[in-house]
């Protein structure tokens, strides 16, 4: 996933005129659904910015089932911030997410040129040096908004990755996720939902895989660990898979510059001595404190639309409840 850049001459690409005409043929959703981030791919870059603005705003006013979860999950995270404040933090997190969503037509349908130019890298060496001492390498990767710009960038470069994913609910949106996020080199997207032998398959093979450790799925394979304070159930795997396969962890943080359009990924020095001698738990714990310093660097870029907290203690009633 993150060795050996390659031209845009001899990166394997699964998008072909075929995959896109059998997308387009599902459904008239799909078509539409593929038209439109062809159109997006080939809209200049101020239009794009111009039309996540829109969007940003769009989607605030009106998709009020999420707006009432960021309002929650600020209100929980940040109760030292004034009201005004956490609303101008959720009007800047509406409109990061919109541009997000709109550069994947430059993602899933640009050229490799337009890839590299819209997702910018640093610190790659880390990735190289960590594969060349250990083999065994998990990119760490928390929920900001510029996650899949940075994964395609990431894959763009390949020449094999893995990860775990959640399928979309709509079928035709699923098969449009999949090639987008699959498109180039051996990318191994797989299933959450009974892929973890695929996975460990994976990992033994030298495998680099691509760890999103911050959603709650509940309490299988989770602890509750505190984050902003609060405790929220969080995945042991990234401690697991660490401590059972002697893996490298290398955080990968990509932040969406709203001055430039531009998004900036950044591979971070490896955790040291992750899990180390802690416990699975205490080393969850020290991960997600970790974690919440990243997003403090920039908050309105986090994933604040999911419910973070939805799973709680026995009694406790959810936030999210009305």
């Amino acid at each position: 996933m993150i060795q050996n850049q390659v031209t845009d001459d001899i990166a394997p690409d699964r998008l072909t005129a075929q995959t896109i005409s059998e997308l387009k043929q599902r459904s008239i959703k799909s078509w539409l659904l593929v038209s439109i981030f062809q159109l997006l791919a080939i809209a200049p870059h101020p239009v794009r910015q111009g039309l996540g603005r829109f969007l940003g705003f769009i989607s605030r006013v009106f998709i009020r089932r999420r707006r009432k979860i960021v309002e929650q999950n600020l209100a929980l995270c940040f109760p030292e911030k004034s009201v005004s404040q956490r609303q101008h933090l959720l009007v800047l997190h509406f409109r990061a997410l919109a541009q997000s969503v709109v550069d994947r037509g430059v993602l899933w349908f640009g050229t490799p040129t337009q890839i590299r130019a819209l997702v910018h890298v640093k610190g790659r060496h880390h990735a190289d040096e960590a594969l060349s001492q250990n083999g065994r390498l998990m990119l760490l990767a928390p929920h900001f908004v510029g996650l899949d710009a940075a994964a395609s960038r990431l894959t763009l470069d390949g020449p094999r990755g893995a990860t775990l994913y959640s399928a979309q609910s709509d079928p035709d949106v699923d098969a449009l996720v999949r090639l987008g996020r699959g498109r180039f080199n051996e990318v191994n997207l797989i299933h959450r939902r009974g892929g973890v032998r695929t996975l460990l398959r994976e990992i033994e093979q030298g495998t680099p895989i691509y760890y999103l450790p911050d959603m709650d799925f509940g309490m299988r394979g989770a602890v509750f660990a505190p984050f902003f304070g609060i405790m929220a159930a969080t995945q042991t795997a990234p401690a697991q898979l660490a401590q059972q396969f002697n893996m490298t962890v290398l955080p990968v943080l990509c932040f969406w510059n709203p001055k430039t359009g531009y998004y900036n990924a950044e591979f971070l020095p490896p955790l040291v001595d992750f899990p180390g001698q802690d416990d699975i738990a205490t080393a969850t714990t020290r991960l997600n404190a970790l974690l919440e310093h990243w997003v403090r660097l920039h908050p309105e870029q986090y994933y604040w639309v999911h419910r973070r907290f939805k799973t709680r203690p026995k009694g406790e009633k959810s936030p999210y409840t009305p």
